[in-house]
């Protein structure tokens, strides 16, 4: 609500992956609650249409998402439509409206979930994306909600320079932007926003914070398989800098990724890179957006899980990119 009273936007989009928390089952009850609050507060009364989708249906592991897309439509905007994919055709976006359940069946946008061959280690994988598309005074544009796969493990992630995880998300990323300008439909600009889980070059991370320690390696008694890697400095009593297991990354200083917004990690934040001539970015200026602190007394910390890293973004295609700078130079 801060943030809708600072910039006063005429067009709010909002997207959220993990819709009723990792466990959904018990959580989602919540979520009905968030939505009407969001819809009926005194900071909103200006947004007089909205169209809300959750993927709420948890029930269809084949279908289920959890994702959530949110978008309100200021007073003053006049003209604006949404497109029906079934029909081909636009439609004039009046009041407001939920959808949750079963989104299939909603022809107002596009669901996928990837398949499970993506990711076989995750049965269960939510991951997927939606999109809709808009057509505001004759400008049309696609919002994707996305949510690609993370790091099962910190001591995979670090064995290769790319990650073999970081390929899975190429691989899926690849699959969506051909998918969203394929020959179904007419081509338009195109924003993509959600958690891509991108992460940083583990290896060239470690190396870098690491440059001047000793590496111990400690594996299972039973399988000889790595289980820990802990780094120390040469001297000064020999201090551990960093431990490393499956799910911990315990880096002693954390300052190092919050000082100037994390500047000095960006080199490695590298996933983006291979899609360069399809996407574009603004310049990152806020520090790693993962994993904060689930703790809400320790906000401003991270969790020791994983590297921190920018796993949020807002791309956009080129052409949308234009439209961003058309915007700021010409007032109309």
């Amino acid at each position: 609500f801060q943030v809708v009273h600072a910039h006063k936007p005429h067009f709010m989009a909002l997207h959220c992956q993990e819709f009723g928390g990792k466990n959904y089952e018990a959580s989602m009850s919540h979520v009905d609650k968030f939505v009407k609050e969001l819809l009926s507060s005194d900071a909103m009364k200006d947004y007089n249409r909205a169209r809300v989708y959750l993927d709420e249906n948890y029930k269809s592991q084949e279908h289920f998402t959890a994702l959530g897309s949110f978008y309100f439509l200021h007073e003053s905007l006049k003209n604006i439509y949404q497109f029906d994919f079934k029909a081909k055709k636009y439609k004039k976006v009046t009041g407001k409206e939920i959808y949750s359940d079963t989104l299939e069946s909603t022809p107002m946008l596009e669901k996928e979930k990837f398949p499970q061959d993506y990711f076989p280690e995750c049965k269960w994988s939510r991951k997927g994306f939606i999109r809709t598309r808009w057509c505001i005074t004759d400008c049309a544009f696609d919002l994707v909600n996305i949510h690609l796969f993370h790091d099962a493990s910190n001591l995979i992630a670090w064995e290769t320079s790319p990650s073999v995880y970081s390929g899975i998300r190429h691989k899926a990323l690849g699959y969506v932007l051909d998918r969203i300008i394929d020959q179904r439909f007419e081509k338009v600009s195109y924003f993509v926003f959600g958690d891509f889980n991108f992460r940083l070059d583990a290896k060239a991370v470690v190396e870098t914070l690491c440059a001047k320690a000793t590496m111990q390696t400690i594996r299972a008694a039973d399988t000889n398989e790595v289980v820990k890697l802990i780094f120390r400095e040469s001297d000064n009593d020999r201090k551990v800098m960093l431990q490393l297991e499956k799910k911990l990354f315990d880096y002693f200083n954390q300052d190092v990724f919050r000082d100037n917004n994390g500047t000095a990690l960006l080199e490695f934040d590298r996933e983006l890179s291979v899609f360069k001539d399809r996407l574009y970015e603004l310049d990152i200026s806020f520090p790693p957006s993962y994993p904060y602190s689930e703790d809400s007394s320790q906000g401003k910390q991270y969790m020791n899980t994983r590297c921190p890293a920018w796993c949020d973004r807002i791309l956009m295609s080129h052409s949308a990119k234009e439209l961003i700078l058309k915007v700021s130079t010409d007032p109309r």
